[in-house]
């Protein structure tokens, strides 16, 4: 079918086809799934009748520029038509043959007491009007459908998991410039890495940033995010194996980034605020030429600025073009670039004395006080994704990209060992210097999905393959620096600064490959009985290979050292749903997985191979105030098995006899109470503990795992015309003891950190325009984030600090 017919004169009616003799319209109330988007009237017209099989006639004059709105969600036809055309001035009108056809609203409908035949008749809408999610103006804090945990677009009512998905509006009421600020609104999440990039513990589990965090549903390699262009973050809990392969067990984080709309939008922001930072982004999208099939979007971010921590700073820039192109309503294509360069000050955090982080200054720095210590942060990434959709039930989508990431650590000074416990005061300084860390990475998958009924039973099925390949080497200089006048060992009360020397000077003494592949077929089937029953069930098959090399001498004897290790499994996950009443659903699951790499050595010098997880889950999701509020609650017992663990016949090797189990609630609750008044709030009690172990730490706690965490945040925009366009916010941010290490020998203390926003919007013509002020940890509280580098070190927060805005969008 074309997307547009060409009218025979301006009065022509265009005939959108449906097969069927009577109108769903009037002749059912049955309630349908709707996914359409935004966009123009036509198409989106077209969209409606091949989903609801309802024949619409208007005229290709009336429609003209207008603009249908999103229609997501389990609608009739009627409340689904009623939501498309609501605010273009334009009303339908049932036939008696059972079509529809559009008019121009001439003034406001009165009630009526009596339906006509060519009139149609008051809808009480049930739930929520869905708006685009990806309308930059969209101001929920909510959204009902993902396709994280799937790679289908389901409600988040009918998933058999536990996943949370956090939108831009957040983003901007917190002024959030790191995805590690944003993910602190979902439960069971800590912080647990290095400043440079960004990997989490979730459920108990730690990650490297490299088997975790996924962009549009591709895997992403040691990350460093940018949120200039992100649209939400969507936070898969639990083993996410099944459809995503070799991964670590605690859960999935998806960025999704933003993509060129057919609406033009334009945003210009300027922050500024503590710390001397100053950060400028700007965003512009619109369509190329006049029938809206191609266009484009630009993101770019500038930011400078000091640290809290003395001698630290950081300047980075940010670019991202896209282009989309639509030669069909069906078909879609999408390309898109980032870049990325980051430097900042290299740091490792603070020293531990006895069972507490030292009493010093959270702004003292250890390193060498050089102008050349500096890390750097070099990422290039091209994307490219198309989709097609055969018909109204079946679609083919693939994605591919390719990311290039040039690392480099200079000079970072750290601890290797424990402060003296002879005199409590000193500790060896070594140094690391890797200018060169060069990661390549292709990542690409290709999904087919489709939508069937049989014997009663209504089917949503995914078939699909993805590959994997990493590319890495490391070159440079570990160890103490040979001059001793740089004093290897520091009083950490009063540290000498002093030039270091370059690693060139002194000889690269670290030398490391990695290349590692894996590919993947996977299968799904959601089937759906009695619009309350749910089931799920599929899996996943790897095939996973891992040569690793390293030396002390050149990288040709790190390659000359490679040894390789293939590992193959299936991954099943079986899920119900089960949906006594709309607004509550009843579910459990039960997942196996197939986890990250091992880098120990067995006893014959080789690798050990991948561990493995399974999990049980069950819990419950709600929605309150007319689909507005969404309410998770989850328990689960997650266990990792094949964790490298001691050799005990010799030490220097390991074996994968360890394990450790995490137990625990998690409670995550989103969106809108009353007009005006959103809020996110979470819980997490986690009993996350290892079961086995060679180590002497059997029974222990796994590092920097709070029993008890949780959130709340909420904003309040005043409705009455007096203070309209005012909005008040505060949060709080609870994180419970944690162990340092997992000899549990320290522990960082708890904390609680309370947050606030003043905003005010006013329009001026066509455009909007917000200033904000953000002031974080407004009780001005000490703060340990995480722990760091073998448990010697941890990384403290910021005290507290203002962020301020000025917001141009038109």
């Amino acid at each position: 079918m074309n997307r547009r017919l060409s009218p025979i004169n301006p009065f022509c009616l265009t005939l959108f086809a449906a097969t069927l003799t009577a109108s769903p319209l009037c002749a059912a109330e049955a309630e349908i799934d709707f996914a359409i988007l935004a966009a123009p009237l036509a198409d989106a017209l077209l969209q409606f009748s091949e989903t609801s099989g309802v024949k619409v006639f208007f005229s290709s004059q009336l429609t003209g520029n207008l603009r249908g709105n999103a229609v997501q969600g389990r609608y009739t036809p009627r409340q689904a038509l009623q939501n498309l055309l609501m605010g273009t001035g334009l009303v339908a009108k049932s036939a008696g043959d059972g079509t529809v056809t559009l008019e121009k609203l001439e003034r406001p409908v009165e009630p009526q007491s009596a339906v006509g035949p060519t009139t149609l008749p008051n809808v009480t809408v049930l739930g929520k009007t869905m708006t685009d999610p990806n309308d930059p103006f969209n101001s929920d804090y909510r959204l009902p459908n993902t396709s994280a945990a799937t790679k289908t677009d389901t409600p988040i009512m009918e998933l058999p998991m536990s996943i949370q998905v956090i939108p831009k509006q957040i983003l901007k009421d917190q002024q959030a410039i790191r995805i590690k600020d944003a993910l602190k609104n979902v439960s069971g999440i800590n912080w647990a890495t290095d400043p440079m990039y960004e990997g989490f513990q979730l459920r108990g589990f730690q990650t490297d940033g490299a088997t975790t965090v996924y962009r549009n549903g591709l895997r992403i390699r040691r990350a460093v995010q940018e949120v200039a262009d992100l649209e939400r973050l969507e936070v898969l809990k639990g083993p996410a194996a099944a459809v995503y392969g070799r991964i670590e067990p605690g859960g999935l984080i998806n960025i999704v980034t933003k993509k060129p709309l057919d609406t033009p939008y334009y945003a210009l922001e300027q922050q500024f605020g503590s710390y001397d930072m100053f950060r400028t982004t700007a965003d512009a999208t619109g369509p190329i030429n006049q029938d809206h099939s191609l266009l484009y979007r630009v993101n770019l971010a500038y930011q400078n600025n000091d640290f809290f921590v003395e001698k630290m700073d950081q300047e980075r820039v940010f670019f991202a073009p896209s282009i989309t192109w639509k030669p069909s309503y069906r078909t879609e294509i999408n390309l898109n670039l980032e870049y990325l360069y980051d430097t900042r000050t290299s740091y490792t955090g603070l020293p531990v004395l006895g069972n507490r982080p030292a009493n010093v200054p959270i702004s003292r720095y250890y390193g060498f006080g050089s102008d050349n210590e500096k890390s750097v942060f070099d990422k290039f990434l091209i994307g490219f994704d198309w989709s097609h959709q055969f018909n109204d039930n079946w679609k083919i989508q693939h994605r591919f990209h390719y990311y290039k990431l040039d690392y480099q650590i200079n000079n970072s000074s750290f601890f290797p060992g424990p402060v003296s416990p002879v005199n409590n005061r000193t500790a060896i300084r070594n140094v690391t210097d890797r200018p060169i860390d060069i990661t390549d990475t292709v990542a690409t998958n290709i999904d087919l999905t489709g939508k069937f009924k049989l014997l009663g039973t209504e089917h949503r099925v995914l078939a699909g393959f993805d590959y994997f390949w990493e590319d890495f080497e490391g070159q440079g200089f570990f160890g103490a620096p040979a001059p001793a006048s740089l004093r290897p060992v520091v009083d950490i009360f009063n540290p000498v600064y002093g030039q270091v020397p370059s690693a060139a000077s002194q000889g690269f003494n670290s030398f490391s490959t990695l290349e590692q592949y894996w590919y993947g077929a996977y299968f799904q089937d959601q089937i759906t009985l009695f619009d309350k029953l749910h089931i799920m069930g599929g899996g996943r098959y790897d095939w996973a290979t891992r040569v690793s090399g390293a030396a002390s001498t050149s990288i040709e004897a790190a390659r000359s050292s490679e040894t390789e290790v293939q590992n193959e499994a299936f991954s099943p996950r079986v899920g119900l749903v089960y949906q006594p009443w709309p607004w509550l659903s009843l579910y459990g699951n039960y997942v196996e997985s197939l986890g990250g790499a091992n880098s120990a050595l067995a006893s014959n010098g080789k690798p050990l191979d991948a561990e493995t997880a399974q999990q049980h889950e069950v819990g419950f999701k709600t929605e309150w105030f007319d689909k507005r509020l969404l309410t998770t609650v989850a328990f689960y017992e997650l266990t990792k098995q094949n964790i490298a663990t001691p050799d005990p016949v010799n030490t220097r090797f390991s074996v994968q006899t360890g394990e450790a189990r995490s137990r625990g609630i998690e409670v995550d609750v989103s969106g809108q109470v009353t007009d005006g008044l959103n809020l996110i709030a979470t819980y997490a009690y986690t009993d996350a503990t290892i079961t086995q172990d060679n180590s002497g730490n059997l029974g222990h706690k796994l590092w920097n795992v709070p029993a008890n965490s949780g959130s709340f945040w909420a904003k309040y925009a005043f409705q009455d015309s007096t203070l309209h366009g005012l909005s008040v916010g505060a949060g709080a941010y609870l994180v419970g003891e944690r162990q340092g290490n997992n000899r549990n020998n320290w522990q960082m203390p708890g904390y609680v950190r309370v947050d606030a926003l003043f905003g005010y919007s006013w329009e001026i013509g066509k455009s909007k325009v917000t200033a904000q002020l953000n002031v974080n940890n407004l009780l001005d509280k000490t703060i340990y984030e995480t722990s760091a580098f073998n448990g010697y070190l941890t990384q403290p927060g910021a005290p507290r600090n203002f962020m301020g805005s000025i917001r141009l969008e038109f």
